[in-house]
């Protein structure tokens, strides 16, 4: 029995299974902004074809961290101030309506980002990531309202697993129509962006039918526009946020442990096609297999949530993270190693092992933190709360992605990837002060 089994807040019940499903087919669709513009295809179409620097393409991976580091600030800034308005108007959905017509359209313009459109390729990135990244945040705030704190374990894991499923579908339309990463085929591979954005625009048409908004609207007091009204009641919660101390000291471990997350997930398949140098075979398979593990990893562990406690699951997924960053960078070392004892493995063979520890690390973990956040957000202001989890990842985003353009600048990609090890040791220190059943009441007392 976990620690949540004995704080179920009146009002939250199991919502509806086409409600639920609804819901986690938001991820299910994003996935293929994440997989296919951040990850895998068009980070790597950016860097190497059209900013196309070689052979160490510094600029081309400085541009890429500058460009969502921006997006992420953006997100920093409007997250929680949209979330206050969310809540007090009870229009979750119609904010995450418009963050998802936003991110159909700017992905749909990358289709134009060419050699010699680079400042083009940052300016689409900025909105679009934008727009992506803040549709998170208003997509999670509706977990509280889906189950008792027993149940959202399950829940989460279902909508990363099914988010993971999304990538892979993607990513097997991607293969089948746009083929390799390459100058020479850039007239084909140019069309990843109108084919997330339809992807995207088709897949999460379930989500608007079935998911409720929930809630009392309340009429703007008299004289108050939303912005202001969003500032006042986001500076009312930092007030009070001392009265739920186990969630502002999560925000800080989600920080440090996002840092390296958003390092991992924008950087992955670039180190692959740069340091491991990689041929189109081993991306494609590591394309799946990194969506089968992860998908793997967010229902697995949503199962063991609910049984040991989030909180206990989070910091496990976090050394489950120190230790896939370590073999990431020692895959050249470990295929010379190998080889030592008769086993010739490829370094990019070596590297598929690695791809597969970093996704079960990668749905695990990122479940159990949105998890937390519902089990210690009020009904009433889950919105808001779930705007300050994006604050936290979208800044941790942030600064992640600068740190590690300007350290690959100075070390090289392979040795800075090592300062995520150092984010995710640090996230498991800060989190030991966090106590689960305590973080709970205070949400039921608020």
């Amino acid at each position: 029995m976990s620690a949540s089994d004995s704080l179920i807040p009146t009002g939250r019940t199991l919502a509806p299974r086409r409600e639920i499903f609804g819901w986690a087919m938001f991820d299910f669709a994003n996935q293929a902004y994440t997989l296919l513009i951040i990850t895998v295809i068009f980070g790597d179409l950016f860097t190497r074809v059209v900013v196309g620097d070689g052979p160490d393409y510094k600029l081309g991976n400085l541009l890429w961290s500058i460009s969502l580091a921006t997006s992420y600030l953006l997100v920093v800034v409007c997250a929680p101030i949209a979330g206050a308005v969310m809540d007090y108007t009870a229009s979750k959905k119609r904010f995450l309506f418009a963050s998802y017509l936003l991110t159909v359209v700017t992905t749909t313009m990358l289709y134009f980002v060419a050699p010699g459109y680079a400042m083009l390729g940052v300016l689409l990135l900025i909105f679009s990531n934008f727009a992506y990244s803040i549709g998170e945040a208003f997509v999670a705030s509706f977990l509280p309202d889906l189950g008792a704190p027993r149940d959202l374990g399950k829940i989460s894991g279902f909508g990363w697993a099914l988010g993971y499923v999304g990538g892979l579908v993607s990513a097997v339309f991607a293969l089948l129509l746009l083929g390799e990463v390459s100058a020479e085929n850039f007239d084909r591979i140019r069309w990843v962006g109108p084919l997330a954005a339809v992807f995207f625009l088709v897949a999460a048409i379930p989500t608007f039918v079935w998911l409720r908004e929930r809630g009392t609207p309340r009429a703007l007091p008299q004289g108050v526009g939303y912005l202001r009204l969003g500032v006042g009641r986001v500076k009312e919660t930092l007030v009070h946020l001392r009265q739920h101390r186990d969630l502002a000291v999560l925000l800080v471990s989600v920080f440090f442990a996002m840092n390296g997350i958003y390092i991992i997930i924008t950087y992955a398949f670039i180190y692959g096609a740069q340091i491991v140098q990689w041929d189109e075979s081993t991306r494609t398979i590591m394309f799946i297999l990194v969506q089968i593990t992860a998908a793997a990893g967010a229902i697995g562990f949503g199962w063991l949530q609910d049984r040991i406690g989030a909180m206990r699951t989070y910091r496990i997924t976090l050394w489950m993270w120190m230790v896939a960053v370590a073999l990431i960078f020692l895959t050249p070392a470990l295929s010379r190693w190998l080889a030592g004892f008769g086993i010739h493995w490829e370094a990019q063979q070596v590297f598929l092992i690695v791809g597969c520890a970093a996704g079960l690390s990668l749905g695990s973990c990122q479940s159990a933190t949105r998890t937390l956040v519902g089990l210690f957000s009020p009904l009433s202001r889950s919105a808001e709360f779930f705007g300050f989890w994006g604050l936290s990842m979208k800044l941790a985003g942030a600064v992640g992605l600068m740190s590690i353009g300007l350290l690959q600048v100075l070390l090289g990609l392979q040795n800075a990837i090592l300062v995520c090890v150092i984010l995710f040791f640090a996230a498991w220190v800060i989190s030991l002060t966090v106590n689960q059943q305590r973080g709970e009441a205070a949400a039921v007392e608020h």
